[in-house]
């Protein structure tokens, strides 16, 4: 049962997220001759677009913050990747951004490679109580891994934001992801919060539930802001790829120094996770790198191009021993002016 609703809940918040890029980055382009987001500006405020956008972006997480109260962060967290087909496909039709086959069959590899890592996902350890959640956020593992993530994301924003923010699409994105993977953690031990707070503990009292929901919406916030300028400068079949590997990548990592989620794995769910994320990183580079190759008909084999089959027709009994007889390789000026070579 818990399986099945977080599988469904995970489902749920990929469409809803999918369509808030397309909704969001539509309330943007409408904002002619006003601040933009990547100039700093929040003209986008105004735009019930934007605001259609950030509503279907909160039901999307609201979902997954349900997934994971049920799921393993390793088995909700590949399921974003049709995140990223639903933002393709619903782009391609509403903001006319180009999805050749390239990009199609990079969204059928990041189906396959996340139903992969879903069969493999690894098992954390079960945490039930916050008194078990605070035991592991005290880990040294994990200390020193949160304030790496707050170093980093604090050069990111202060020293290379204002430099290459506007020309580099991962700056913006590195700071969400990074960011993001914190999220996660205080996602899932609100998660476990609500639990206990339904099962009748008195989880009001703690203070580490707080805590994390102070933190939690820090986080979201900052994730929205940068999120938004990535969004405005750059192309949205670019900015939700990346971001999704790059986010999938630190939610992974936060998830495995956390919960200790691959000590106990066996050999061939390792080399299938990595192998299922593998594909993904593949399918998301067919997405990104190739999208402006133009991909025409012509460049199909003759026999898979359209109208060329009733132009050719099939070959009849006597084409075939026409076309088996040996034919002169040289015309017969050609064959004169060699013999004439060959004389002198």
């Amino acid at each position: 049962a818990g399986f099945g609703a977080g599988l469904g809940l995970a489902l749920a918040s990929s469409a809803f997220i999918g369509g808030s890029f397309v909704l969001k980055k539509k309330g943007l382009l409408r904002l002619c001759g006003r601040a933009r987001a990547g100039q700093g500006g929040h003209a986008y405020l105004r735009e019930w677009l934007w605001w259609a956008g950030l509503l279907c972006m909160g039901v999307g997480e609201a979902a997954n913050f349900a997934a994971y109260a049920f799921a393993p962060a390793t088995l909700v967290t590949p399921l974003g990747a049709l995140s990223v087909l639903v933002s393709a496909v619903l782009s391609s039709i509403f903001l006319n951004e180009q999805l050749n086959v390239h990009g199609k069959i990079g969204c059928i590899l990041s189906i396959l490679g996340s139903t992969v890592m879903v069969i493999h996902a690894p098992q954390e350890e079960e945490v039930s109580s916050l008194e078990s959640m605070a035991e592991k956020l005290k880990d040294p593992g994990f200390i020193v891994f949160a304030v790496c993530v707050l170093v980093s994301s604090l050069l990111l924003i202060f020293v290379a934001g204002p430099r290459y923010g506007q020309s580099n699409v991962l700056v913006y994105v590195l700071v969400c992801s990074a960011i993001g993977s914190l999220s996660v953690s205080c996602v899932k031990g609100l998660g476990i919060a609500l639990k206990e707070l339904f099962s009748g503990k008195p989880v009001l009292k703690e203070p580490l539930g707080w805590v994390l929901l102070v933190c939690l919406v820090i986080c979201i916030s900052i994730q929205i802001n940068y999120l938004n300028k990535a969004l405005d400068i750059f192309n949205t079949s670019v900015v939700t790829p990346i971001y999704y590997v790059l986010f999938t990548t630190a939610v992974m990592t936060c998830s495995a120094i956390l919960f200790k989620e691959w000590q106990h794995m066996v050999l061939d769910n390792i080399i299938g996770s990595i192998s299922g994320f593998l594909t993904i990183v593949s399918g998301i580079f067919l997405l990104h790198a190739f999208r402006d190759l133009p991909f025409s008909p012509s460049l199909l084999p003759l026999c898979l191009q359209p109208g060329r089959a009733q132009q050719h027709p099939p070959w009849s009994s006597a084409d075939r021993h026409q076309a088996c007889q040996h034919q002169p390789l040289l015309p017969s000026k050609d064959k004169g002016s060699q013999s004439a070579e060959e004389e002198k």
